[in-house]
């Protein structure tokens, strides 16, 4: 007892259930995010499992209610209202509480942020991936894309709605991705240069004021290495296998030794071919250290350097790129 009262008699002059008539849920129609306050957030959640909560949000209990207990039924009355019926039960000041109350449920479209800035071609800039004197491959192309989509997906998984990309196609020089901010265009920029191997560029250009302040479109030009994993490059008068591109540097097998160097950027290089290119040569003698290899296309006889890793016997076919007035032996 309090005051002399006993829990029954406190609890007949006690409101200890409150529902707001409505309660609302503004969401965007293009994607499914919900406005939480004046804030934008990506769910996954379905109308019916939205209803409940959205219900129970309008319920207000006395603070001294305890154990309490929901029970949520919603109907549907068309495509923007639904009614829900919320039954609760509980314990007040000793004594059991059961009431229910009739909520009208609104289901508000609003256009997103995000959203509004896509079908307003809103964009921050455009990352421009191209390869250095040489065109795309298809690999490339595909990995590039797959690079910018993962970056997107962590950008949004973070929160950060307005990191997206709103188009991505293919040009004739390479990719163009459009993204919504120029946090996810240097996203993008790093990492494809990374994994791909190249270097990159900013080109800021002031389009506009704002409160004030300068707006920019920013261009990223990413460059990719001039060499893929497979092409024979010369270097100072040596032949070698490019295995992979990393950053400005590559990695590539010397093909007379089987050593591996690493070749900077800055060294001086020369493209000889491709080992998709490769042609079946005889061989028609071995001698100190020499190939006699019969040319497929003049028939003479045309020596080269025995690899020294290389087994191989007179009467053999090698794997040969041509060079100019020479045959270069891959194996």
């Amino acid at each position: 007892m309090e005051d002399g009262l006993c829990g029954r008699c406190r609890l007949s002059g006690t409101q200890w259930l409150e529902c707001e008539s409505r309660a609302i849920h503004t969401y965007c129609p293009s994607c499914g995010a919900q406005k939480r306050g004046q804030t934008w957030a990506d769910t996954e959640q379905e109308r019916d499992e939205i209803g409940p909560t959205l219900a129970l949000s309008a319920v207000r209990l006395h603070p001294e209610v305890s154990l309490p207990q929901f029970q949520v039924s919603i109907r549907e009355i068309s495509s923007n209202r639904s009614t829900a019926e919320v039954e609760v039960s509980g314990s007040l000041f000793g004594e059991p509480v059961r009431d229910r109350c009739s909520i009208e449920l609104v289901w508000h479209k609003e256009q997103c942020d995000r959203c509004n800035r896509i079908a307003g071609s809103y964009y921050e800039g455009v990352v421009q991936i191209r390869a250095t004197d040489r065109k795309l491959t298809d690999r490339e192309a595909r990995e590039a894309t797959r690079i910018a989509h993962e970056i997107e997906a962590a950008h949004l998984a973070d929160g950060d709605r307005l990191s997206y990309i709103s188009d991505l196609k293919e040009t004739k020089d390479g990719i163009d991705v459009v993204i919504g901010s120029q946090t996810i265009g240097m996203g993008i920029t790093q990492a494809i240069a990374s994994r791909l191997g190249g270097r990159y560029t900013t080109h800021p250009k002031l389009v506009g004021q704002k409160a004030g302040r300068p707006i920019y479109r920013v261009t990223y030009l990413v460059r990719l290495h001039p060499y893929l994993r497979g092409d024979v490059i010369e270097v100072r008068g040596t032949d070698l296998e490019v295995v992979s591109v990393e950053g400005h540097h590559v990695r590539a097998v010397e093909l007379l030794t089987g050593r591996t160097r690493t070749i900077r950027d800055t060294e001086e290089k020369r493209l000889v071919g491709h080992g998709s290119e490769a042609i079946e040569a005889l061989v028609a003698y071995i001698d100190d250290g020499m190939l006699g290899l019969l040319d497929p296309l003049s028939g003479q006889t045309v020596e080269a350097p025995r690899p020294e890793w290389l087994t191989v016997e007179a009467g053999a076919q090698v794997r040969v790129l041509r060079d100019r007035d020479r045959l270069v032996v891959l194996g």
